[in-house]
């Protein structure tokens, strides 16, 4: 079906929905938060909407703010068992949103019968693997060489990119909290496990290392906890070489992916007054920190590049007092978000910091009507995990529940934008590519499918179809694409649920893909 394109202030209703958002986590019952990592997107409509039509795609107008267009808006040893003290956090309880589910999965062999011409080609992983009556939340999807791998309560399974076959899993001893962004440049992951298979008394204390690779448990290790400050119901990692940094409670060390030796302590500055929180990893390692919390007024916050390999700090940028980072938006080039503590989500910037640490640009798209990463900010959650951003080519690509836009990091400037009119539940950025366009994937509805789109200067006279995606797969993409996990490589598009339910009658596929 053609679209037409006209600047977003003309408003004049188009024959199917534009790029679509997380903020409308309706579908078929994506978990609520965990106490500890993932955050979930923030409502956006209710559920009746999702079988309204759509509108068109217009131009995001330098000159307009957001009132001229409508609304802004992981094995097979068993670990050691040892138990800590309870947590102080309850298991999740069930979401209470309408959860309609797809009266069944339908399987690749299926999806490609009924492929239109046009449409992408399309494969799918049900994976009956029996887990418990709860949600249970899914973790970072990994990219390496020509298979994509993900872990999921016990397992770490990889898939071959080609067609979706499983092509190796590992059985872990007790469910994962807590998985890093990126594996080592040689495919290798540590991952953090709980001490116990309960979730009351649970720690996330066990250390494992997967090649994944070859789909090899290597070293396994027990993290240690003394009392002072360095508990571990709460924890986070990153990678970066061939280092792991695990922040737990308020302190953070760093670990030889290869064989699990401790490296050292990544140093408190300012003790007493400053904590590491939160590490972003990848070609650089970034500690974020709070400091003078015990003043809310003057509380600020400071990020640190430090050597994977040594822990000597390079640089250090700290936000203006009653501000906090965000998210990390990249780690090379060093673009950050900050909020403010008391007004969170309503005052925030992406901040574009030079190679000394310094600040080099500080961008406010709320002119725009921009929100902060689906209008969310969890600061005690992953630093990395702002599916709404991409920074590449000199460009921060925001997205939004209803528009998409490029800032040039150097100059602070729009360069395009665009804006869907009607119903819309997202765009989401997913690579800056040449002549300053940006390829986005667009949800679809539950009825509609989804698309993936080249964007350029020019905003909405420049939307090209990359991929279409297939008809049939609209009702099981839309519960995945709105609130879930995405990977983009090559030209494959590759989704995650952002969690799934034990309930059998609320039964989700485990992952799904499209290539031309």
């Amino acid at each position: 079906m053609s679209q037409s394109h006209e600047p977003w202030y003309r408003h004049r209703p188009q024959p199917w929905p534009a790029p679509d958002n997380p903020y409308a986590p309706e579908g078929y019952g994506p978990p609520p938060p965990r106490p500890r990592r993932r955050r979930w997107p923030v409502a956006a409509a209710a559920l009746a909407l999702l079988l309204l039509g759509g509108a068109g795609v217009y131009a995001l107008d330098e000159r307009s703010g957001p009132e001229r267009g409508g609304s802004g808006a992981a094995g097979q040893d068993r670990a050691a068992s040892e138990s800590g003290a309870p947590p102080t956090t309850a298991p999740p309880k069930a979401s209470a949103r309408p959860t309609p589910a797809p009266s069944r999965i339908p399987t690749t062999e299926e999806i490609a019968q009924e492929r239109e011409a046009g449409e992408a080609s399309a494969w799918i992983v049900d994976d009956r693997t029996d887990l418990p009556r709860r949600n249970i939340p899914t973790e970072d999807l990994w990219i390496v060489g020509d298979t994509v791998v993900q872990a999921v309560y016990k397992r770490v399974v990889a898939h071959r990119l080609r067609d979706g076959a499983e092509l190796w899993s590992v059985t872990l001893p007790t469910p994962v909290c807590e998985t890093p962004v990126n594996p080592t440049p040689d495919g290798k992951v540590v991952i953090v496990l709980q001490n116990v298979e309960a979730w009351t008394g649970a720690r996330c204390n066990q250390l494992r290392m997967i090649d994944l690779r070859t789909g090899r448990a290597g070293w396994h290790q027990r993290l240690t906890e003394t009392g002072a400050g360095d508990g571990t119901i709460i924890v986070d990692s990153a990678i970066s070489g061939g280092t792991v940094a695990i922040v737990q409670s308020m302190k953070a060390a760093a670990y030889r992916v290869a064989d699990g030796r401790k490296l050292y302590d990544i140093p408190l500055e300012n003790p007493g007054k400053c904590y590491p929180g939160r590490v972003a990893g990848g070609s650089r390692l970034l500690v974020l920190a709070d400091c003078a919390i015990t003043a809310m007024e003057k509380a600020y916050d400071q990020i640190r590049e430090i050597d994977p390999a040594t822990g000597k700090v390079r640089w250090r940028y700290r936000t203006e007092p009653g501000r906090r980072i965000g998210q990390v938006l990249s780690v090379a080039p060093a673009v950050i978000t900050t909020v403010h503590r008391e007004t969170h989500a309503d005052d925030w910037r992406v901040v574009a910091l030079g190679p000394d640490g310094r600040a080099r640009r500080t961008i406010d798209p709320r002119p725009k009507g921009f929100k902060h990463c689906g209008d969310t900010v969890d600061t005690s959650a992953d630093a990395q995990a702002c599916r709404e951003a991409v920074v590449g080519g000199g460009l921060v690509l925001l997205g939004g529940t209803d528009r998409v836009g490029a800032y040039d990091l150097g100059t602070g400037k729009l360069v395009w934008g665009v804006k869907a009119g009607g119903t819309s539940y997202g765009y989401f950025p997913l690579r800056v590519g040449p002549g300053r366009t940006g390829l986005v994937y667009r949800p679809g509805t539950y009825s509609e499918s989804g698309r993936v789109l080249r964007i350029g200067p020019g905003g909405a006279d420049t939307v090209k179809d990359v991929l279409r995606l297939p008809a049939s797969t609209a009702k099981v993409e839309f519960g995945m694409g709105v609130v879930g996990e995405n990977a983009y490589v090559g030209d494959r598009l590759v989704l995650a649920p952002g969690g799934l339910n034990g309930d059998d009658t609320r039964h989700e596929p485990r992952m799904l893909s499209f290539a031309p």
